[in-house]
């Protein structure tokens, strides 16, 4: 019975990761951010729970990368789709109708072809996945930015956008050619060979895990003085702690 526990985890994920594509299809993107929140956390936990139990297997391994496909694939690539729509004057020309009848979820109007541009992030986590899953070596470290990190990266801009109320950050994060910059950027950093130490606890030792308990307590610090904000910040410091602990060059 014990071996079903972290799959059932695993399918909670896949479940946070569907209704989060729901809400990001409606355009209700905090709440697309808050399944996506649910959803990183379940991953986390059946991977503790199948160390914890003892009870890895092979797929467990494949489901928990088709749960993050869509938990932290397909739902930040909906979202930078839905911010590049909301944007500034297209640089790719005007937007286009889409077919509005009673029987489509659809109640936006206009799509933006700029806007199919952020789906290149949901191509490049399936990319990054795949890999994951055929290199033996990616355990105790991860080589390119996990898929649930870039989540919250790109999950922190609606938040931004809905909490900070600020015009200057509205302005910024709404700047086609910003949105444009970090969906390079996202899909670079999944694919790239950057050595990025793993969030794993094997067990609860401080004297084990000091440098991810001093990371945590830096990020939970920083969330309660930025809030939403700190969250892009905590990614760009998860990198470099990383590259600071490894020593070790961007290739």
């Amino acid at each position: 019975m014990k071996r079903h526990i972290p799959n059932f985890i695993t399918l909670l994920n896949l479940l946070s990761g569907c209704i989060a594509a729901v809400f990001a299809v409606l355009n209700h993107l905090e709440l697309a951010a808050l399944f996506v929140c649910f959803g990183i956390f379940f991953d986390f936990l059946d991977g503790f729970a199948a160390r914890l139990l003892n009870v890895k297997s092979e797929i467990g391994v494949q489901l928990d990368s088709l749960a993050d496909m869509v938990t932290s694939g397909l739902v930040p690539g909906i979202v930078m789709f839905q911010l590049l729509n909301m944007s500034g004057t297209d640089v790719w020309g005007s937007a286009f109708s889409w077919v509005e009848t009673d029987n489509v979820l659809w109640i936006g109007g206009k799509i933006k072809p700029l806007a199919l541009l952020g789906f290149v992030i949901t191509l490049a986590s399936a990319y990054r996945l795949a890999k994951f899953n055929v290199d033996e070596n990616q355990v105790s470290s991860f080589k390119g930015l996990p898929t649930p990190a870039n989540a919250i990266l790109i999950l922190s801009l609606p938040l931004i956008l809905l909490f900070h109320q600020s015009d200057v950050l509205n302005s910024f994060i709404l700047n086609q050619w910003f949105l444009i910059g970090l969906t390079v950027l996202s899909t670079y950093l999944l694919n790239s060979n950057i050595e990025l130490f793993a969030l794993k606890f094997d067990n609860w030792s401080f004297r084990d895990n000091a440098f991810r308990y001093l990371f945590l307590i830096g990020s939970l610090v920083m969330l309660i003085t930025l809030k939403f904000l700190a969250l892009p910040l905590i990614i760009v410091f998860y990198v470099l702690s990383s590259l600071l602990m490894s020593g070790k060059k961007v290739d």
